[in-house]
């Protein structure tokens, strides 16, 4: 997943100028053939960070142990520079045969990447068995897998334990309610801060609306159903924790694009939906407040709906012959146990191979280990599967400047939702 402290630095020490693999193959799938018979592949990763980079060249060591038959190069560029120059070598053909890919963008590269069928997985190693449950989901696109995960992610709700004490709020638990959250939110909204930040990004606002009404804004078929009543509902009520319940800020411009999660790290908020992906920023975070985490509130009837988000890796569609069975050995690398225990025992997320997520947690400091492990525990339960079209990223993108003025109170939930679907919907 996209990390926030994700920086536009990228090392030089490991990136061959990343024009995302400059072919010699002619093929455009960043391979060649040397003389003794070796293939040599190119992996094209993002990342800026140094725990990002450690783990990169860890992880492609681990992979040249493993294949000691491929030479393995990796390519790093930040997030924005990877996926504004994977969609230049997208239309020109020049991929690499390792193509990393983040589940929420599928929907847009997945005709750069070759569909991956069972004996593929037998070929890399690989047993769906061994990985969280719906973790396949994440870079499956109309019933297609196009990739293998490396990690998985879900949306939690962060509180501020610091001000639930202070207003004499009691701290929510896991399985908590709706009914519960707002309870919260108003017992934390005080003239100098309010109770929760109102998310912009895809996820940070979608995460309840999802949860309170049971209904993706994309059905498992396909198709846009922003305007399903159940949904329309939820996401008004989501909209009404600014404009009716008082317990958030309506956020200033669109260009706060993190700006609930950014009002919770600066605690000027007691609480705020992010991805478990940022559990470690926030439970150190420089503020120093004592942090909190709890899963998505359910209804009164227990229900509740929340989404596996992840990322992973995939192979070219122009990776072909003996280049891809290759590339297949090296995929298996890259989720195999041993790569796995590095991610996790870094902490830098929370691996996909269940065998692994152990490390996870002994990567954490004492003082929150278990609390994140408790609230990870719990909300890694009964998710699913992202549904997404060929139009789900413009939706996406529709949706930040008009969330603006419907948090203000001068558009309304229904309008905008509304005219995405007629904008964006299936005739």
């Amino acid at each position: 997943m996209k990390m926030r402290y994700t920086a536009l630095a990228v090392a030089t020490a490991m990136t061959a100028s990343l024009g995302l693999a400059a072919c010699s193959g002619g093929s455009g799938s960043g391979t060649t053939a040397t003389a003794d018979g070796t293939i040599a592949l190119t992996w094209d990763m993002w990342g800026s960070s140094d725990t990002d980079l450690k783990w990169i060249e860890d992880t492609a060591n681990v992979v040249r142990e493993q294949n000691p038959d491929i030479e393995l190069t990796t390519n790093v560029a930040s997030w924005g520079d990877y996926f504004t120059k994977l969609t230049s070598n997208m239309s020109s053909g020049q991929l690499s045969c390792l193509t990393s890919m983040n589940g929420q963008k599928l929907s847009v590269f997945h005709p750069a990447l070759s569909p991956l069928t069972d004996e593929d997985l037998a070929t890399a190693g690989i047993d769906p068995a061994d990985f969280t449950d719906g973790a396949l989901d994440i870079l499956t696109y109309d019933g297609t897998l196009y990739g293998i995960p490396y990690d998985v992610a879900a949306m939690l709700v962060y509180y501020n334990k610091d001000m639930l004490a202070e207003t004499g709020t009691p701290e929510p638990v896991n399985g908590w309610t709706f009914d519960d959250f707002v309870a919260t939110a108003k017992g934390a909204t005080t003239d100098a801060h309010k109770g929760f930040g109102m998310g912009m990004g895809e996820f940070q606002w979608l995460a309840l609306p999802i949860a309170k009404s049971g209904v993706q804004p994309v059905a498992a078929d396909g198709t846009l159903q922003l305007t399903d009543p159940k949904f329309v509902e939820a996401a008004e009520w989501y909209a009404s924790l600014a404009t009716a319940e008082g317990v958030a800020d309506p956020v200033p411009s669109a260009s706060e694009a993190g700006w609930g999660e950014d009002q919770y790290s600066s605690a000027n908020t007691a609480m705020a939906v992010d991805g478990t992906w940022n559990a470690q920023g926030y439970f150190t975070n420089e503020k120093g407040f004592a942090a909190g985490a709890v899963t998505l509130p359910k209804n009164a009837d227990g229900s509740s709906v929340g989404l596996v988000l992840g990322s992973g890796f995939g192979i070219a569609a122009t990776c072909q012959g003996p280049e891809r069975e290759a590339a297949l050995k090296v995929l298996g690398s890259l989720v195999s146990k041993e790569a796995q225990d590095l991610i996790s025992s870094s902490g830098r997320s929370y691996p996909s191979r269940v065998e692994s997520q152990p490390l996870y947690f002994d990567s954490l400091d004492e003082a929150y280990r278990e609390d994140v492990r408790t609230v990870f525990e719990a909300a890694f339960s009964g998710l699913q599967g992202q549904h997404v079209n060929e139009k789900w990223a413009q939706v996406s993108e529709y949706f930040t400047p008009n969330l603006v003025s419907v948090y203000t109170g001068d558009s309304t939930m229904a309008d905008m939702l509304g005219n995405a679907q007629k904008q964006f919907g299936q005739n």
